[in-house]
């Protein structure tokens, strides 16, 4: 068992609420007032999610690095 108390989201933060509002806001104007310009960056918005899914990691259950199932068990 994990004894190690959960760390509170950032997302659920006053600050990390204002990000994500604000967020939502940009990209309403973007979508709304430019679709031009997000219709071209789309090939290069594919191109750039193959580094950036292996910078901050794609959990696609099944595999795990650093650990064996075995060493799941023993613990």
């Amino acid at each position: 068992m994990d004894d190690h108390p959960a760390a509170p989201s950032r997302w659920h933060s006053p600050t990390g609420i204002f990000m994500l509002v604000a967020g939502a806001v940009g990209v309403f104007y973007l979508l709304t007032e430019h679709p031009s310009h997000v219709a071209q960056a789309i090939p290069y918005l594919f191109l750039l999610a193959c580094p950036l899914m292996h910078l901050f990691g794609h959990h696609h259950g099944g595999h795990r690095h650093g650990s064996s199932p075995a060493d799941d068990a023993r613990k």
